[in-house]
């Protein structure tokens, strides 16, 4: 179960395809960028209309999946050997894990997506900007971000974690795969797998990190007038480019780790100011009335397609949500496995599902919950802030509160290094997967994928 030093070299196939087909990409992308709209907008909108209910069902089932083996006998079963504790505290466990699986997306979302449906309810459940419209609102944003997208991560973490800590092969996609492919897992069926993974992994995690970049030059804007400009946005990537590949050399025991713990210390600084500054009472009577409809309508939610519900809706949300946590699959998948050596299946399943859930949870609640509560009750017009620039949606909240500045800085640094942390993590696995499962790729690596 130990690796050599030398079992770190690269995998030529998977290196060189993925490089080849991620620069033909990058370059596409840069040169034809009308072109690489319309042909990408034309595939998604593919998968929208036909595949939308394999999704539904599939990442449905994948909950069910993961709870049936916390309850069962597997549940036992350690991920390593029988006597073997943990590799990290749980804390740093915990604040690893959703940094790298939603740190930039809470973020982003947090405001924007509840005041989005107060002001257009989902499937035209409610009337619009109405109490009802409001617990609508946080049941549909708990559901886009807590039990399920969670269960996609956990089921392809788990896999990765039992194949490599529990049969000793190498921390690859492609190792899973070997009761059914068996010696061509070496060969080109499963190289595929895991050049395909290193592809969903760097283009998955692209899309947050560019939100991640659009909010704080939002932010910046909203402290000190820096202009919201692309080129602006491009100089924010270089910047934290570059500390993301410093971090990211440093190893998952030290530069990742550290950023995720201090990361969390922030997030909670921020949270509990909103939360005392903000209508406490309201985000409390909210938290736990929408826990409540989220609860008790997760089946019909989760069975809800275009014969039943509003088609806009499903594409531009939920089944958008579903493939872009499909997409991260391998990523957080990947990283995950790499952090739970040690843990129980039951231990990991109720971790990775229900701890990063409930603070989705809380974290919609007080900024969402704020935000719907000054648009309905306290005349701030977030929802008209949020429909001129979606990155400005938690600096129009931040406003509304004393010390606007210093939390809203303190909001750019966490979106920074949750954007740090997160690029780090993808890095990492994508050097993991590109060196033959190795869980300490080499640093020139890790530096020319977080780099990409």
């Amino acid at each position: 179960m130990e690796q050599k030093p030398s079992e770190s070299r690269i995998d030529p196939t998977v290196f060189y395809v993925s490089l080849v087909a991620v620069l033909a990409f990058v370059a596409w992308g840069v040169l034809f960028t009308d072109n690489i709209a319309v042909v990408t907008g034309a595939v998604l909108s593919y998968v929208m209309t036909n595949f939308a209910w394999v999704f539904i069902l599939s990442t449905l089932s994948f909950l069910v999946f993961m709870l049936y083996l916390a309850f069962s006998r597997y549940g036992s079963i350690r991920l390593g050997r029988d006597d073997e504790e943990p590799e990290f505290r749980t804390v740093s466990w915990i604040a690893m894990m959703f940094s790298a699986g939603m740190g930039i997306g809470l973020m982003f979302f947090g405001v924007y997506e509840p005041i989005t449906y107060l002001g257009a309810p989902p499937h035209g459940l409610a009337e619009a900007n109405t109490k009802e419209a409001a617990e609508l609102a946080m049941q549909f944003t708990y559901f886009h971000w807590a039990f399920h997208p969670w269960a996609i991560y956990a089921v392809v973490a788990l896999t990765i974690a039992y194949f490599t800590f529990r049969k000793g092969t190498p921390n690859l996609v492609s190792s899973a795969f070997r009761p059914i492919l068996g010696d061509r897992v070496e060969r080109w069926p499963g190289k595929t797998l895991d050049i395909l993974a290193i592809f969903a992994t760097l283009f998955g995690s692209c899309t947050s990190l560019g939100l991640g970049a659009l909010q704080m030059n939002s932010g910046l804007n909203f402290i000190w007038g820096v202009p919201q400009t692309t080129t602006m946005a491009i100089i924010i990537i270089a910047i934290v480019t570059a500390l993301f590949v410093v971090s990211a050399i440093s190893g998952v025991e030290r530069g990742i780790q550290w950023l995720s713990n201090g990361n969390m210390v922030m997030a909670v600084f921020l949270l509990l100011f909103v939360l005392l500054m903000g209508p406490t009472l309201y985000i409390a009577n909210i938290f736990v009335a929408s826990i409540g409809d989220y609860l008790f309508n997760l089946i019909p939610m989760s069975f809800t397609t275009a014969a039943n519900g509003d088609p806009e809706f499903l594409s531009s949300w939920t089944i958008f949500y579903w493939v872009w946590w499909a997409s991260w699959g391998p990523f957080v998948g990947t990283f995950i496995a790499r952090i739970s050596r040690g843990r129980t299946i039951r231990e990991f399943t109720f971790g990775v599902l229900l701890v990063p859930s409930l603070v989705s949870f809380v974290w919609f609640a007080v900024f969402g919950g704020a935000a719907i509560n000054l648009d309905l009750f306290g005349g701030a017009n977030i929802a008209d802030a949020v429909a001129e620039s979606q990155e400005a949606a938690l600096f129009s909240t931040l406003e509304q509160f004393p010390l606007a500045a210093v939390t809203s800085f303190i909001a750019i640094l966490l979106v920074g290094i949750f954007f740090i942390s997160g690029a780090d993590a993808a890095s990492v696995v994508m050097g993991m997967l590109s060196s033959r499962g190795t869980l300490h790729p080499k640093a020139w690596n890790v530096a020319m994928w977080g780099t990409l």
